[in-house]
Parts: C-alpha cells; sequence; structure tokens
C-alpha cells in the first residue's frame, strides 16, 4: 500500500512525540535492485508517543511477495488519563473512519470507545474510573 509515513505521521499529529527511528527501503544493502517506488518505501519507523509508547511500522512490498489484508484481529488499545482525553482521541483517530462502539460509559468501570481509522486500523481508546 505505501501509506506508512503518512499513517504515522496523522498518528503523531494526535498523539504527540518524536520518531526515533526512520529508515527507508533505499538504506538497505541490494536497494540498488529495487524500483524508485520501493526504495522510497518504509523500512522501519518508531513512533515514540509523550508517554512512552512505541509504535512501529513498515511498508509491505509486493514486488517481494507481501500482501497487506486488514481484519478484525488486531486492535491498538490507548489508556487516557481522562475522559476529555479519550474524547480527544476518539475523535482524531475516527475521523474519516468508522465508529463501531461509540464512547460512552461502561458496566465495568471505564469510559471506552471502539473505532477504525481511515487506514483500517482498529483502536480501543479508554479510560477507567478510580476503583477507590
Amino acid at each position: 500500500m505505501g501509506k506508512t509515513e503518512e499513517a504515522m505521521n496523522f498518528y503523531k499529529s494526535i498523539l504527540g512525540g518524536e520518531f526515533t527511528i526512520l529508515g527507508r527501503f533505499r538504506d538497505v544493502p541490494g536497494a540498488e535492485n529495487m524500483s524508485p517506488e520501493d526504495q522510497k518505501k518504509i523500512m522501519h519507523i518508531s513512533l515514540t508517543t509523550k508517554n512512552g509508547t512505541v509504535i512501529m511500522a513498515t511498508d509491505s512490498l509486493e514486488s517481494m511477495g507481501q500482501q497487506v489484508s486488514f481484519g478484525n484481529n488486531v486492535h491498538l488499545c490507548i489508556q487516557a488519563e481522562s475522559e476529555t482525553e479519550v474524547d480527544k482521541l476518539f475523535a482524531a483517530l475516527s475521523a474519516g473512519g468508522k465508529v463501531e462502539m461509540p464512547v460512552n460509559k461502561t458496566f465495568w468501570g471505564a469510559y471506552f470507545g471502539m473505532c477504525q481509522d481511515k487506514y483500517g486500523v482498529q483502536w480501543m481508546i479508554n479510560y477507567t474510573y478510580n476503583q477507590n
């Protein structure tokens, strides 16, 4: 697909943090044998958010037989620090995507919502109320 860089910049704009690693396929041995399009793609990128969470990604190369197939088998879960943060993150991540479970107070003592972003990634945003 080749959307890794775009997606990671989107996540950085929402979650903050810095890219701690960014390597392209053009930087690996043998890259001269790749197409110019594949050389531009992301081999590895790491985003370290403000709270220390690390999100890593890579582009898949169809020229190497790699296929991306999205499904509902992976969700990324963010533990927020407040209801306000849940609302902010959920609104940003679900923009252009699909809301699976609107943000709401739950029976298990959390403020929680589920969505799929515009890249097909599944997200759960959660704030757990104090259990005192």
